[in-house]
């Protein structure tokens, strides 16, 4: 706990990473008062979920609200199941299709079980906005969007885009904005946290309260995290990102492949290293003192430990360098059994997904399309090519996932 801290170290040690802090001293008055009063801040987190697996991206904001729980204050997960159901069009150039009830009920269950390897439990409250806005009568509705007005969302620079360029803007999506803005009023939100492409969401939040006779909440908005790519923002869709539920090889190994710049920026929004001593480490890998090849290794360790243990960040780093260093395959490739004959021919695709090298065909074939696959070492760039089954073969996707493809004739190798 840091509630020791006095309010200037507070809000400095709140501020670390944030782009935009609406107002200053909003927060600071809100701070002080909460320690007078005993009275926790309610900081909210919307997340619609829209996929199943949460990426290195989304910690930044969670590890800023981890900042706030570490200070005494409750933090409020909430799950847009109702928002998922419209569709943020933030950042969309087209509509974006709607998910059933049932892929938002299953990717919840998943982002619940997330996003305690980095928040507290004891000091989160989990929330669903279905539970106010499924409730909301057609009156109710009414009423609510009369408090906006359509010059305030027309001016979300994606709408003005879209507008430009003779996109379709549905109206379910100039509802979106209205919908966030009221869970703050419902949750009597006094922090609201999100990434710089949600200020526009979070402002109206601030507008609305308003409306309703409550006091504004501060909006702090967090960057988006560069993919592995270096030029992307995080995103399952680029096939930049490394998921927080991906096994420790995995995440050693995607860490290590970002360039030496861009592992200042994951340290700064990715762990609790002070500023000060990041600064130091940053001149002395410049100075030729420090190889940054050892502190991106240490970063590496650092988030794998955090999201697996520290003997799985061992065995992560000992297995890396036994591939990569001595240019090898790992020492355990596990096996899957194809249910197929010898001389048979078989979609690629299909066979990543059966053996889990991918979770879906589209998945799969945008992997080979984009020269992620090998089998026995050739890389094969064909979305839909079809491979002769042998009796044993290796596939590999990345520099780090291998399956040994044995097909059904295939005996077993004797025990040595």
């Amino acid at each position: 706990m840091r509630a020791d801290m006095n309010i200037e170290e507070q809000l400095a040690y709140l501020k670390r990473g944030v782009v935009d802090l609406i107002r200053e001293e909003d927060l600071r008055r809100k701070l002080e008062r909460s320690r007078q009063t005993r009275r926790p801040l309610r900081v909210k987190l919307g997340a619609d979920p829209t996929a199943p697996d949460l990426h290195l991206g989304h910690t930044v904001v969670l590890r800023k609200l981890r900042h706030f729980q570490e200070l005494g204050h409750t933090v409020i997960f909430l799950i847009g199941d109702f928002t998922g159901m419209i569709g943020d069009p933030t950042g969309r150039s087209v509509t974006r299709p709607p998910l059933s009830r049932e892929e938002i009920q299953a990717n919840a269950e998943t982002y619940k079980q997330q996003v305690f390897k980095i928040l507290d439990p004891e000091r989160t409250v989990v929330e669903f906005n279905s539970r106010w806005l499924g409730a909301l009568r057609s009156e109710e509705w009414i009423r609510l969007t009369a408090k906006v007005t359509v010059a305030q969302i027309l001016e979300r620079d994606d709408f003005q885009k879209r507008l430009r360029e003779g996109s379709p803007i549905s109206l379910h999506e100039l509802l979106y904005p209205v919908a966030q803005a009221y869970d703050s009023v419902v949750l009597q939100a006094d922090v609201e946290l999100g990434g710089t492409d949600q200020k526009f969401n979070l402002l109206l939040g601030r507008d609305l309260q308003r409306e309703f006779g409550q006091e504004p909440q501060v909006v702090m908005t967090v960057p988006l995290l560069v993919g592995t790519d270096g030029v992307q923002k995080m995103s399952k869709s680029y096939g930049n990102y490394i998921g927080i539920m991906d096994p420790p090889e995995e995440i050693y190994g995607k860490v290590m492949s970002i360039s030496d710049e861009l592992m200042w920026t994951y340290y700064e929004l990715l762990t609790d290293v002070p500023a000060e001593e990041l600064a130091r480490w940053r001149a002395e890998a410049e100075a030729g003192r420090v190889n940054p090849r050892d502190l991106k290794a240490q970063l590496a360790r650092r988030l794998v430990a955090e999201f697996h243990s520290e003997e799985a960040a061992r065995r992560a780093e000992e297995e890396f360098n036994r591939v990569f260093r001595e240019r090898g395959r790992p020492s355990e490739i596990p096996v899957f059994h194809l249910s197929a004959s010898v001389g048979d021919r078989v979609e690629l695709a299909r066979v990543l997904v059966q053996a889990g090298l991918a979770p879906s065909m589209r998945e799969a074939r945008r992997l080979i399309e984009q020269g992620g696959v090998q089998v026995e070492g050739e890389r094969i760039t064909d979305p839909r090519a079809q491979i002769p089954v042998k009796p044993e073969f290796v596939l590999q996707v990345g520099k780090r996932r291998f399956v040994r493809v044995r097909s059904r004739e295939t005996p077993n190798p004797m025990p040595t």
